[in-house]
């Protein structure tokens, strides 16, 4: 059987969300009542996938997911997306779960549970059935993401979406064509205060760097060139996910060839819509969406 050919291979995390909206966050002994409660699957990697495919692109998920019932879930809605989802590690150790609440400007705080104190080790995944355009990594399972670089020996395009300095994304930082990172991993990575200035010390060690910076838009850097650009305006409900779509479309728009800037409006059009639906999951929008987004802006 000739390898299965997927636009966008993403390894890394898939947890299982719980979203509350509330009127604030939390006082200490503060007792609060949530509004609703949205439950699905999230993780950067995990919700990338679905990025790729609601954007009418092939897309396959390596990672863990526990035999639990959350678990269950998220391989359904990963199956239903027509997530390719071979690659998936299933084990006793428990799905982590995000409990996610979310003020009606959009911003959110975050507790995690159950998250897998040890990566995959190397061998966990058999990479020989996938044939992938481009790779994106999001840290969190370094050694298995090790083995993906090793298989298709830089055949592929990769992507590392680095959200925090951590062991995962400094082990992988020098082996990515792109980086794609919060101001968070910017700053605390180079000690520069200034995003720009960030960008150009990350040049010196990953190619093409793009630095994002939420409702500020973005600044990227490669080795001949730089600029900025600015967020689309959007009412946020809910900013959870908007990163995972970004890179997402990001590494889709590679596999297809889209030109830089074109690339960069397309990713910025998925992560500001997906801040309008509460739960990242919900908040990943369609193909035809996304296009009629950037029509009614002046987009591509």
């Amino acid at each position: 059987m000739s390898p299965f050919e997927v636009d966008v291979l993403c390894i890394g995390t898939a947890s299982y969300d719980l979203v509350f909206p509330v009127a604030r966050h939390p006082g200490p002994d503060e007792k609060m009542v949530a509004e609703d409660l949205v439950m699905c699957g999230g993780g950067p990697a995990a919700n990338a996938a679905v990025a790729a495919a609601r954007l009418c692109g092939t897309s396959a998920f390596a990672g863990y997911l526990g035999s639990d019932d959350f678990g269950d879930r998220h391989m359904a809605e990963l199956e239903a997306e027509e997530v390719h989802t071979g690659l998936v590690v299933r084990g006793e150790a428990p799905t982590t779960l995000s409990v996610v609440l979310v003020k009606p400007n959009g911003e959110r705080a975050l507790v995690n549970h159950g998250i897998m104190r040890d990566y995959l080790p190397r061998g966990s995944v058999d990479f020989t059935g996938v044939n992938p355009r481009v790779m994106l990594l999001d840290g969190h399972q370094p050694f298995v993401s090790r083995d993906a670089l090793d298989v298709f020996d830089r055949d592929a395009t990769v992507v590392l979406d680095a959200g925090s300095v951590h062991r995962g994304t400094e082990m992988l930082l020098d082996s990515v064509d792109y980086l794609v990172c919060s101001e968070t991993f910017a700053v605390e990575w180079t000690g520069e205060s200034e995003p720009g200035r960030a960008a150009s010390a990350l040049a010196d060690v990953v190619s093409s760097v793009v630095v994002t910076l939420g409702r500020h838009g973005l600044v990227w850097k490669d080795r001949t060139s730089e600029g900025r650009m600015d967020a689309f305006e959007v009412k946020a409900v809910d900013t959870t996910g908007a990163g995972d779509a970004f890179h997402g479309a990001f590494a889709l728009a590679l596999s297809r060839g889209k030109g830089w800037e074109e690339t960069l409006r397309f990713a910025s059009a998925a992560a500001a819509l997906c801040c309008t639906k509460r739960g990242a999951r919900r908040g990943i929008q369609m193909l035809n969406e996304v296009e009629s987004f950037l029509q009614d802006r002046n987009g591509i």
